[in-house]
C-alpha cells in the first residue's frame, strides 16, 4: 500500500508500507538507540542490510560523542544499503508523554531532515521513531512526524524533494495514513491513495 501527499510546492510525503532497506533514497533514517550500538528491529535490519561498514563508522564517531542525546542524530556511510547515507536518530522512550518525549520525538524528524539538507539530498525515508520496543504510541507518532515533515516540506528554498514513511506492518501503515489525512484535512490538496 502507498499514499502520497504532493504539497502545493511539488514536494512530496510518500507512506509506504514495506521493507525500509529496500526503498532506493539518498538518506535513510535509522530508529537507534542512544549507544549507537545497533539492535532490534529496524535498527537491526538497518544494520544487516547494510553491512559492517555502518557498524565500523559508529565505532569511530561513538568515542567522540559518548552517549547520543535523545531527540539527535548522527550521519554514517548506507554501506550496501540503496542509499548514500544513514541517519541514526536516538528516539524517546515513552514515559507517558510528561517527559518531554513529544519534542524529542519532532527533534528526530527535524535533525534527520536537516541533515538531509546540509547534504543537498533530495530524498530521505523514515521508519516509525520509537513505537517498537521504546512504546511511543502509534497514533501520537504519526501525527507528530506527518505534521514534522509537511512543516519541513512546505519551506521555501530547500534541497529534499521526497520524503517517505516506509512502514514494516498494515497497522503501522494505516496509522500513518489516518494521520496524514486528518493533518491534511485542513488544507487544499488532498493524498491520493496510488
Amino acid at each position: 500500500m502507498q499514499l502520497k501527499h504532493q504539497l502545493p510546492n511539488g514536494r512530496r510525503l510518500i507512506v509506504l508500507e514495506g521493507d525500509i532497506t529496500r526503498v532506493p533514497v539518498d538518506a535513510i533514517a535509522n530508529a537507534a538507540n542512544s549507544d549507537l550500538a545497533g539492535g532490534g528491529g529496524v535498527d537491526g535490519a538497518i544494520h544487516r542490510a547494510g553491512g559492517p561498514a555502518i557498524m565500523q563508522e559508529l565505532d569511530r564517531i561513538r568515542p567522540a560523542l559518548g552517549r547520543l542525546p535523545t531527540g539527535q542524530a548522527v550521519a554514517t556511510t548506507a554501506g550496501r544499503l540503496p542509499a548514500k547515507f544513514v541517519f541514526h536518530a536516538a528516539g524517546p522512550i515513552w514515559h507517558g508523554g510528561e517527559r518531554g518525549e513529544p519534542e524529542a520525538l519532532a527533534s528526530c524528524y527535524r535533525v534527520c531532515l536537516a541533515l538531509a539538507e546540509e547534504r543537498g539530498l533530495r530524498s530521505v525515508s523514515f521508519p516509525s521513531i520509537s513505537t517498537g520496543i521504546y512504546g511511543y504510541p502509534l497514533d501520537l507518532a504519526a501525527l507528530i512526524a506527518v505534521n514534522e515533515i509537511i512543516a519541513f516540506l512546505s519551506q521555501p528554498a530547500i534541497t529534499v524533494e521526497d520524503v517517505w514513511m516506509v512502514l514494516f506492518d498494515p497497522a503501522t501503515y494505516l496509522a500513518y495514513q489516518r494521520a496524514l489525512t486528518h493533518g491534511t484535512s485542513r488544507r487544499a490538496s488532498r493524498p491520493a491513495e496510488a
